[in-house]
């Protein structure tokens, strides 16, 4: 037998095939209600398989309106009435942390959140996927998937002090670019493994969604083992396996690094740019809201003070790490300093709890997206970093070098950077039936779908969707969009959170095709659930120009672009079939 890469292993197919699986684990957060209506809408009353199901409370942890409060209780409603056993309520924690007391080597796990990818940490598949996939699983029990390309990075030596996981991270979205492992499974090879904590794993394999990839998944070895306490060989590559590319990474050569704004892969030195002025600042949330975390922010922040005016908040991933802080001494350390403690939660990283930032501000956070609005304010700024480099920051006021012996490094990669990502108003971008962004790279999902609104507005109304399509992007987008309209963009459409409201709305406005460069995978997928046809065509993409008429042969897989004709492959005919009963929900009742 050919030697195999993890995710053809765990799959037991090929590179390139397209397969069904159950998972063994299905996580939902807040998005379950609408998750629910969905599972209603296909025809389904009692879930397949309870067992799967991991419920979590945490994107609006506590409630901060009467609607979503009443959301939370329908969830409890849901819950109990399906006999979910795996339930985690507001305050419990977030769901990717919840995820590491069940998470298990060799597992399956799919998540209504991008980045479901985390649990990787724990040998399993573990990725994201939307929320109307998540509603078939319940229904069907399973769902479908393309089994990836793959990515091994080797690592060796180990990182110094005040160096993370999270400065290692950040290292290879520079390195890679913000789409550089698109639709890949990356594995972690090497003897610098070992000196990664069980935390720090989960660090980088959280930010895996943020180079794009499907998963990210470290070996089950000695590390694992003492952690989950269980003796067991889990799931691995066979060493003479093929893979799409490989890289080597020596952990002594990395330093601190932020992602500056307004994009992921705009990587710098924190040496370069020292000196920045910052007025909030953020420590938590799914990436960096571990113990370990937490104790490095207070052994910078013990003794010292938070610069007047300046607001630092952090935020414990969940309720367990929150008392051990407080056994510790963490949290007073923390207080007396002058943070502020928030209740486990994403709290604002995706723009929806407290601590939005001010008009102008600009925050140090060790979340994982500073796109533009990303924090629910587009008029503010976001640098990701460490924890150790934002409580460095926090004191100063500027952005700061957190080690003790500070060098002047600069980051040795150039990742492409993004282009202009906003559409000035009254900028008109519709030519006959095209709206033409070609010149837009990163499309991200927050600009296509508010993030402050996910909740607000259910991904299944789709009437509710459409005046808000596209609002922080192009404002005349949703004024004049019409049945039968096509869309060019550029590379990596669709990035971000895997929030399914733009994939409704365009396939409910009766968009013909999305044609892009490149495409994030979870939006592909998404895509697909909702009857929307997208064509992955750099070449038919760079030969447009706005005037040019564009025809499309789904069945024949011909693209007219002016003059000029491209061939695109049609989809395998599983995926065929959901794009034709104009997505998942219709073709889960025909099934």
């Amino acid at each position: 037998m050919k030697p195999r890469t993890f995710v053809e292993k765990i799959m037991d197919a090929p590179e390139g095939a397209v397969v069904f699986r159950k998972p063994d684990i299905i996580l939902t957060h807040d998005n379950t209600s609408s998750i629910y209506q969905t599972f209603r809408k296909m025809g389904g009353e009692k879930v397949t398989d309870p067992s799967q199901m991991l419920v979590v409370l945490d994107h609006n942890a506590p409630p901060a309106d009467a609607k979503l409060a009443t959301q939370y209780q329908d969830i409890r409603n849901i819950v109990s009435e399906q006999g979910i056993k795996l339930f985690y309520d507001s305050g419990m924690g977030i769901c990717h942390q919840m995820m590491s007391y069940h998470a298990r080597p060799g597992m399956i796990i799919v998540g209504s959140d991008s980045h479901t990818c985390t649990a990787g940490a724990f040998n399993a598949l573990a990725a994201g996927i939307d929320r109307t996939e998540a509603a078939g699983i319940w229904k069907r029990g399973e769902t479908w998937f393309l089994v990836p390309p793959s990515m091994r990075i080797d690592l060796k030596g180990r990182l110094r002090p005040a160096v993370s996981a999270k400065d290692l991270s950040l290292w290879i979205i520079g390195m890679l670019g913000s789409d550089g492992a698109n639709y890949m499974s990356i594995e972690f090879h090497g003897e610098g493994v070992v000196t990664l904590s069980v935390s720090e794993r989960m660090t980088i394999a959280n930010l895996a969604s943020e180079m794009g990839a499907k998963n990210a998944v470290f070996p089950c070895d000695d590390v694992l083992r003492k952690f989950t306490g269980e003796d067991t060989s889990g799931v691995w590559a066979d060493e003479d396996a093929e893979y799409h590319c490989r890289i080597s990474i020596d952990l002594s050569k990395i330093f601190p690094l932020v992602a500056a704004p307004h994009h992921v892969d705009n990587i710098r030195s924190v040496a370069s740019v020292a000196g920045t002025a910052v007025q909030e600042g953020l420590i938590g949330t799914c990436t960096n809201g571990r113990i370990d975390d937490l104790r490095i922010a207070a052994s910078v922040l013990k003794g010292e003070k938070v610069k007047p005016g300046f607001q630092l908040h952090i935020i414990p991933a969940s309720k367990d790490i929150y008392l051990q802080a407080i056994r510790e001494g963490i949290i007073s350390d923390l207080i007396e300093a002058g943070a502020n403690i928030l209740s486990p939660s994403c709290g604002p990283c995706l723009g929806t709890g407290q601590g939005i930032p001010a008009n102008g501000h600009t925050v140090i956070s060790t979340a994982n997206r500073n796109f533009l609005g990303r924090m629910g304010n587009k008029d503010a700024s976001i640098y990701l970093a460490s924890p150790a480099t934002v409580a460095a920051s926090a004191i100063t006021g500027v952005i700061t070098d957190p080690r003790m012996s500070k060098g002047d490094e600069t980051f040795p990669f150039n990742a492409p950077q993004s282009k202009t990502n906003v559409i000035k108003e009254g900028e008109n971008r519709k030519s006959g039936n095209v709206w033409h962004y070609a010149d837009v790279d990163n499309l991200n999902t927050d600009q296509m779908f508010a993030g402050k609104h996910t909740y607000s507005v259910m991904s299944s109304d789709a009437q509710a969707i459409l005046p808000l399509l596209f609002s922080d992007f192009d404002p005349s987008f949703s004024k004049n969009a019409a049945a039968g309209d096509i869309i060019i963009a550029g590379d990596n459409f669709g990035c971000g959170s895997s929030r399914e409201h733009p994939s409704v709305g365009l396939a409910a406005l009766g968009i013909k095709a999305v044609i892009i460069k490149s495409v994030n995978r979870i939006f592909y997928r998404s895509s697909i659930n909702q009857g929307l046809p997208l064509i992955v065509h750099r070449e038919a993409v760079e030969a447009y120009t706005p005037g040019d008429k564009v025809d499309i042969d789904f069945d024949k897989g011909k693209l007219l672009i002016g003059k000029k004709s491209f061939k695109f492959e049609p989809l395998p005919p599983e995926l065929k079939q959901i794009i034709e009963k104009k997505g998942l929900v219709n073709w889960m009742k025909s099934a």
